[in-house]
């Protein structure tokens, strides 16, 4: 299929799956690195009773905390 075409039918909301190769694709500026960290006794068992709370790991509490902070630093918005 030729770009034009494809452009065209993902314009008009057709499914374009079928033309779409996966296993190639890959998410900008999402590769892993490992990081080791080392907290205080009580901020881990503060980040352990928030993942309860919200039903979901400390590290994606960490995770989501860190880009909200990140992102709000980058539009330069306080931070509370």
């Amino acid at each position: 299929m030729k770009a034009k075409n494809f452009d065209q039918q993902f314009d008009d909301a057709v499914d374009i799956t079928a033309y779409l190769d996966a296993s190639k694709a890959k998410r900008v500026l999402q590769t892993q690195k490992r990081v080791n960290v080392d907290f205080p006794t009580w901020m881990v068992d503060s980040l352990d009773r928030e993942a309860r709370k919200l039903g979901v790991t400390r590290q994606s509490v960490i995770k989501v905390w860190l880009a909200e902070r990140l992102e709000a630093t980058a539009a330069k918005v306080p931070v509370a």
